[in-house]
C-alpha cells in the first residue's frame, strides 16, 4: 500500500472503484455535488475516512483527501489543500463538520 501513500490519486482511484465517484466542490458557504447542484451544509456530511499528503518536492505543498458520504447517501471525495497556500474558507467549511459526523469506517488499508 505504500504507493497509494505518495499520490492522492491512487486513492481517489480505490475509492471510485469502490462508489466513492461524486465531485464536490467547495463554494463560499457550502460544498456542492457538481452533479445534482446540491449544496451540502456541515451537518449533511460524514467523512468516513481520510488521507494527508505532502508534497515530495516541497514538503508546504500539503492536501488532505476527504472520504465523504452524505446524508442523502451519495459518496465522494474531496481534496483539500493546507497549510501555508491552504483555502481558509473550506478549512472552517471542513472544521465545522460535526465530530460525531467523521470516522475512519471506509478507511482503506
Amino acid at each position: 500500500m505504500e504507493e497509494y501513500a505518495k499520490h492522492e490519486i491512487g486513492y481517489i482511484k480505490r475509492y471510485e472503484a469502490i462508489g466513492y465517484t461524486t465531485n464536490f466542490l467547495f463554494q463560499k458557504d457550502g460544498l456542492v455535488d457538481t452533479e445534482s447542484k446540491y449544496k451540502y451544509q456541515p451537518n449533511e456530511l460524514f467523512i468516513v475516512a481520510q488521507h494527508r499528503y505532502e508534497g515530495m518536492s516541497n514538503p508546504e505543498d500539503m492536501s488532505i483527501l476527504y472520504i465523504i458520504e452524505t446524508a442523502d447517501a451519495v459518496k465522494g471525495t474531496y481534496l483539500l489543500g493546507y497549510g501555508p497556500t491552504a483555502d481558509l474558507e473550506a478549512a472552517e467549511f471542513f472544521n465545522a463538520i460535526p465530530e460525531e459526523n467523521c470516522s475512519d469506517k471506509a478507511a482503506l488499508e
